[in-house]
């Protein structure tokens, strides 16, 4: 169980996968096996321990808080935030939403389906680490690699790399301290992979390596994939 809250990003609008759906949606409310994604994600989250989500949502933000509702029926405490009149970016959402949050805080992406011993992994922030990055090891098998660690720290991230540049790819679930979103102003559109390069770069970041595989939706290759695993596993069953 751990007593700090997770940050879903999710305000995403599934443009690659209209091939897919037919119509542009919430990515995160895209069917898989019947059931929307973030369904899954939210009773995936109950699984690890976690008891409080803050869902930053963005595109038909009304449809997603509908669903979701206060999350109890997931086992969560859900608070939706909304964007506003244009698209805060990633980091921007984040920083939006810090008045909220407490000291230190999980963030991970809607579209991704993620495992880790959450409060293993919280005993790494110190004094030296405002961050913990959870990567896996990829050599490019499920997309190009992105990050480079060395003595348990993140030393290069480095979205869009070329293949054969890194060895490890960001899993998508960090931990974060609040004072890392301080000095961004909150109301200017901001990418995470900003504010992440800035705290690699000051040697902050510390890295958990795990070694079961994240599922996504982000492209219908990827959404088909991760649907036939969660049926051939029957994953909604033990979640439920």
């Amino acid at each position: 169980m751990t007593d700090m809250p997770v940050v879903v990003l999710a305000g995403g609008l599934g443009t690659r996968l209209l091939e897919v759906t037919g119509d542009l949606m919430s990515k995160v409310l895209i069917p898989v096996d019947g059931r929307p994604f973030i369904d899954y994600k939210l009773r995936g989250l109950a699984r690890l321990g976690v008891r409080e989500v803050v869902l930053l949502v963005g595109h038909m933000a009304e449809h997603v808080r509908a669903h979701v509702g206060d999350g109890s029926r997931f086992g969560l405490s859900v608070t939706c935030l909304e964007d506003g009149d244009s698209p805060l970016g990633t980091a921007g959402a984040v920083a939006r939403a810090a008045p909220i949050l407490p000291d230190a805080f999980w963030l991970t992406y809607g579209d991704t389906f993620v495992e880790a011993p959450l409060t293993e992994i919280e005993q790494l922030l110190d004094d030296g680490t405002d961050a913990v990055m959870t990567v896996i090891q990829n050599a490019d098998r499920w997309e190009p690699s992105n990050v480079t660690i060395s003595k348990g720290r993140v030393v290069t991230y480095e979205k869009g790399a070329s293949e054969g540049t890194h060895l490890w790819l960001d899993y998508g679930l960090l931990l974060f301290r609040r004072s890392v979103f301080d000095p961004f102003d909150p109301a200017q559109p901001l990418d995470l992979s900003e504010v992440v390069r800035e705290i690699v770069e000051e040697g902050r970041i510390a890295a958990w390596q795990v070694t079961e595989r994240f599922w996504d939706i982000g492209t219908p290759e990827a959404l088909a994939a991760t649907e036939r695993r969660f049926v051939a596993s029957g994953l909604w069953e033990q979640l439920a």
